[in-house]
């Protein structure tokens, strides 16, 4: 079952009782205990541990590849084979590039991919924005230099994506996405509050990125003190 990320925190919380009742009909041999952790997983990829208040923080980014062709005109280019998505570009040119790697929000993706879907809509006119939110040919293609999709990333993305992109129109709600920021913690503290009445402190998403977080900080002292 594929349980539906909600932006706000009264729409997750009005429908958490319905969709627990979805998911036992979905799976008998199956407790709350499974939904809570389906759920921990939804939403921990858009929050982190943050040492200086000791708490959860909404963290609604994602790492792009951002390609550049500093020795040629950028016109015409469409093609970036740092873009490692299994497939080679269908126009390839030796020709040298560059990349670096950029952190944009959820938001700035979102549009990004909202904007090739209606530049592939506009040209082809027979299919709509939710039919092509996961096509790879539209997903991954490129206009000259600029951002370049991972298309096995992408998949990470396409629960946000499909509760954020408009029905209509070419522009995401800004005022959307600040409310899921602001809702974000909130959703992750009443899963925990869940989680902890059935006595699964553990598996609480503020244990989990806390551990997570203190690896992250282990590992780059180590890297830190072979360095040095």
């Amino acid at each position: 079952m594929e349980l539906p990320l909600y932006l706000s925190f009264n729409e997750f919380h009005n429908h958490y009782y319905n969709n627990l009742e979805k998911w036992f009909e979905k799976y008998h041999n199956t407790s709350e205990t499974d939904y809570l952790k389906a759920l921990s997983e939804l939403y921990s990829p858009y929050l982190y541990y943050n040492f200086a208040n000791g708490r959860l923080q909404a963290d609604a980014s994602i790492q792009i590849k951002d390609c550049f062709f500093p020795s040629y005109d950028k016109i015409g280019l469409s093609f970036c084979t740092g873009c490692d998505n299994g497939k080679k570009p269908k126009t390839s040119r030796n020709m040298n590039h560059m990349f670096e790697w950029k952190t944009i929000t959820m938001m700035e993706y979102a549009q990004h991919i909202l904007d090739k879907i209606n530049r592939h809509i506009s040209e082809n006119k027979d299919k709509d924005v939710m039919s092509l939110i996961n096509d790879y040919d539209v997903i991954t293609s490129r206009e000259g230099a600029g951002y370049c999709v991972n298309y096995s990333q992408h998949q990470s993305t396409l629960p946000f994506l499909k509760a954020y992109f408009p029905v209509y129109g070419q522009t995401v709600n800004m005022a959307v996405y600040r409310d899921f920021i602001f809702s974000i913690v909130q959703i992750a503290e009443y899963i925990d509050h869940k989680l902890k009445e059935l006595e699964l402190f553990e598996s609480t998403i503020y244990v989990k990125l806390k551990s997570e977080a203190k690896f992250k900080v282990q590992i780059n002292h180590q890297f830190l003190t072979l360095c040095n």
